[in-house]
């Protein structure tokens, strides 16, 4: 089995100023193209230690992309570990000094003496281009491994590996075949609790499941060949059958699949928020479809209709709920009231009645936790209206206290 490697540099990677967004797109992308990773490391900006790792993962990996490094500053190390881990020289290839030349040219710019460093590079390295940015990539051998060294910006990374070091792998390694991912988007259920409801699957041989868990989801995903949809969509439909009222969405996102609904029913939603804090007003707003679909959304603070969220917050909660609809001049209204020792009560309101549920926190949270899951019940009703399924789901994270459907006749 090829084994991949990914070595990430940078001291603010490795302290955690910045999330290493490089490396989980690195799996993904190389998961899709039929190379695996084995392993990730991170390190810092000292030279023998970025030297040592590039020399240790070289004796025991067949494939190494090393991230960052390759700017023109002191602590842009790479090439020089590089280097150093395999004996050579630093060497100014000129073809690169040119193209270097020119895109400063081109900007009406004169090159910094500094940027000439990323023109230095181990005298027997190979360079990857790198169209939009300043620093190139390179490759080379080192023991046992072929390294691929690349910028660490996003965007300068995501291309190089996309454009050129995939391709590179794919007429390398013709055996290796593409894998594909399906999704399915849970929620409500802990991932044991999912692991249970699944553990009894027998799966094909080249398939497996795996679990991403981000409060208030957990996507589970299923791993195959890209060549064998119709075997992937079936175990995806057994899959979806043990899970199916808990489901939200397939290979999109529930935000996603919300928008899509409220596009097909040329359907709008209006909201009111005081114990979510304008969480779902924000969420929805990340998404441009979903967001056209918004008429209007209320975050109040906790003041507001104290006498009547004392007195009865489920009423409260129905009352937001229709005065938005309303007042936006929406198809659907949704709100949630007022947090208060744990409980809160969310409610929809349509055109054909209105639902409330009064909702409490089965275990402790931290605020901004209990804000996402007010606001994924908050839609989540909606979502099970618009799929004409009960609108009353069930959480593993919540106790009901009280639920309430009032048809429209009643109104």
């Amino acid at each position: 089995m090829l084994k991949v490697a990914m070595l990430s540099t940078g001291e603010e990677v490795l302290h955690g100023d910045i999330v290493d967004t490089n490396a989980s797109w690195l799996g993904e992308i190389l998961y899709q193209s039929g190379f695996q990773l084995s392993a990730r490391s991170t390190v810092g900006d000292q030279l023998d230690v970025l030297k040592d790792e590039i020399l240790r993962l070289s004796k025991s990996f067949d494939i190494v992309i090393v991230n960052g490094g390759l700017g023109p500053t002191t602590d842009d190390l790479t090439a020089s570990a590089a280097a150093k881990a395999s004996g050579q020289k630093l060497s100014l290839f000129q073809e690169w000094l040119t193209v270097l030349e020119e895109k400063f040219t081109r900007r009406g710019l004169t090159m910094p003496d500094s940027n000439l460093k990323q023109a230095m590079l181990p005298e027997k390295a190979t360079i990857i281009d790198n169209p939009i940015g300043t620093a190139c990539g390179f490759s080379m051998a080192l023991n046992k491994a072929k390294l691929y060294f690349t910028p660490g910006v996003p965007s300068e990374f995501k291309r190089m590996v996309e454009e050129q070091i995939i391709p590179i792998l794919s007429e390398t390694y013709r055996d290796i075949l593409p894998s594909e991912c399906s999704r399915l988007y849970t929620i409500g259920l802990s991932e044991s609790g999912i692991s249970d409801k699944l553990d009894l699957i027998k799966l094909p041989d080249q398939y497996e499941l795996g679990y991403r868990s981000y409060l208030p989801f957990i996507e589970v995903k299923i791993f195959g060949p890209a060549a064998d949809m119709e075997r992937r969509l079936k175990l995806l439909q057994i899959v979806y059958g043990h899970l199916k009222d808990n489901v939200v969405s397939v290979d999109e996102p529930m935000i996603d699949n919300v928008a899509a609904l409220l596009i097909e029913g040329g359907t709008t939603l209006s909201l009111a928020e005081q114990a979510s804090g304008g969480f779902l007003t924000s969420w929805l707003h990340e998404s441009e479809p979903m967001a056209k679909q918004l008429k209007q959304s209320w975050v109040m603070n906790t003041e507001m209709d104290k006498n009547l969220v004392e007195q009865d917050p489920l009423a409260a909660s129905l009352a937001l709920a229709a005065a938005t609809r309303e007042n936006g001049k929406a198809t659907f209204g949704l709100s949630c009231g007022k947090l208060k020792d744990n409980v809160f009560a969310v409610a929809l309101s349509t055109g054909n009645g209105e639902w409330g549920q009064v909702l409490e926190f089965a275990r402790n949270y931290g605020k901004q936790d209990k804000r996402s899951l007010i606001a994924a019940v908050m839609l989540d009703m909606l979502r099970r209206h618009l799929e004409e399924k009960a609108v009353f789901g069930h959480y593993s994270s919540l106790v009901r206290k009280k639920e309430l459907y009032v048809p429209n006749s009643a109104v």
